[in-house]
This record gives structure tokens, C-alpha cells and sequence, in this order.
């Protein structure tokens, strides 16, 4: 007898839609394997309506999949902060989730597609010139890397975006030659950001529609490792400067 299929990611998907729904049964072979794992259970009702149920194997399952899922997004979080913090210590204004819309890609049939950097930022200056924008995108997990280099238009919209386009990655998880030569790439340990390798840099205004979107948005504080002003009024604050 040959054994059950291994479970995958498509599994796992279908046993949280059936966790979260009435269980009618969908008799695909998704299903099918999911119930030769034991991950499943049939039930009738009283008038012979058949639905389905997570067995406890699949609670199980489901639990050490959210755990796993949540400690990867609190790892991803951690590193898109200090990114993010780095960039304020460098004297540059900083946003995270912004939702940029840019083409993706060059000339007249160039798509349009919205992108959201981890991280975005741009120098402190009044002269658009000088702004060098810069794109960080944050990855911890080596599967969620290279699902994501799969997806060109994505990075090619980073480009429209930034003059300088930077993968940041946990220690381990992949080498520098795997990263797109258009693309710098930084490796993040336990002590530092190091180079592995530099991100080109183009010349580039920003467009428009980026400039409303960051009109819209509200950049992080710059309030970081304690380094808070005090209100005013505050008995522990300086006295102000002599007119």
C-alpha cells in the first residue's frame, strides 16, 4: 500500500478554508489526501448530509503552522525595523508599507503595478536632485526569497522606483550571485547590516503619482533607542537658549 501524500502548502490552505467553514466536502484529491492523512473526518447528520471535519491530527497541524508562520512575520518585522532605523541614523526620511503605484517596467507598453516596499526612503533635502530614493525589500525565509525573485514586474517596478534597489537578507538564507545584478544586496547578522554587494545607482526623479502617495502617507518617527524630546514644561528638560 503506498503511503499518504506528503503535506504541503495546498494542504494546508484547504484544512484552515475547511476549519473555518460549515465543511462541505469538495471530493477533490486535495481532500482526498487530507482525509488519507488522518488530517480529516467525515460526519453525517441525521439526514444523511455528509460534511467534514479537522480531526485533532489536523488541529495539531494547524497550530504548528501558525506558530511557525507567526514567528516568521515577528522575525520579517523584526529586520524591516532596524532597516527602517538605520536609514533614520543616516539622516533619511522613511516609510514602510506604502503602497507606490509604478510601471513595471520600460517603455510604451510598460504595465502599471502597485508596489510596497518594506522599506522606502529619501535623503533630508530640499533639492529634488539629491533626493537618491531608496528601496528595501526584507526577506527572512529562504522560500519567501526565492517566490519573490520569481516575480520580475515586482522588482521591476522597485527600480521605477528607486535609485538604488536593495535585498535585505537574514544571515543563511541565500548567497549574493543569487540576487539579480540590478540589485545591492545587504546580510543581515546578529551584530550588523554588511554589504555583500552594492546596489547600482541610477539618476532618477521621483515621478508624480509617488510624491502624492508620500504626500498622503506619515514617515516614521524618528524617535529611536530612547532618544525621545522631552515635552515642554518637562521639570527634566534643558532650560531653552537666552534670546
Amino acid at each position: 500500500m503506498d503511503l499518504p501524500a506528503p503535506i504541503g502548502a495546498l494542504h494546508r490552505r484547504r484544512l484552515r478554508d475547511i476549519w473555518r467553514s460549515a465543511g462541505w466536502p469538495c471530493q477533490d484529491m486535495v481532500e482526498l489526501e487530507l482525509l488519507a492523512a488522518g488530517l480529516l473526518q467525515r460526519l453525517r447528520d441525521a439526514q444523511g448530509r455528509e460534511t467534514l471535519r479537522v480531526s485533532g491530527a489536523g488541529v495539531q497541524l494547524l497550530q504548528a503552522t501558525l506558530q511557525r508562520n507567526r514567528a516568521a512575520r515577528d522575525g520579517h518585522e523584526a529586520l524591516v525595523e532596524r532597516v527602517a532605523r538605520e536609514m533614520q541614523r543616516a539622516g533619511r526620511i522613511v516609510w514602510r508599507g506604502l503602497s507606490l503605484r509604478a510601471k513595471a517596467g520600460a517603455g510604451d507598453d510598460a504595465a502599471w503595478a502597485m508596489a510596497m516596499p518594506d522599506v522606502f526612503s529619501i535623503r533630508h533635502t530640499t533639492v529634488e536632485a539629491y533626493l537618491e530614493p531608496i528601496v528595501h525589500e526584507v526577506k527572512v525565509r529562504r522560500a519567501d526569497l526565492l517566490a519573490d525573485l520569481k516575480r520580475e514586474p515586482k522588482r521591476a517596478a522597485y527600480l521605477q522606483l528607486g535609485a538604488e534597489c536593495w535585498y535585505v537578507l537574514r544571515e543563511g538564507i541565500a548567497d549574493a550571485h543569487e540576487i539579480p545584478a540590478e540589485c545591492g544586496v545587504l546580510v543581515a547578522t546578529d551584530g550588523a547590516l554588511q554589504v555583500a554587494r552594492p546596489a547600482p545607482k541610477r539618476a532618477m526623479q521621483l515621478p508624480f503619482s509617488t510624491w502624492m502617495a508620500l504626500a498622503r502617507a506619515v514617515p516614521m518617527d524618528n524617535a529611536h533607542d530612547g532618544e525621545t524630546q522631552a515635552l515642554l514644561g518637562d521639570p527634566g528638560a534643558p532650560d531653552p537658549p537666552a534670546p
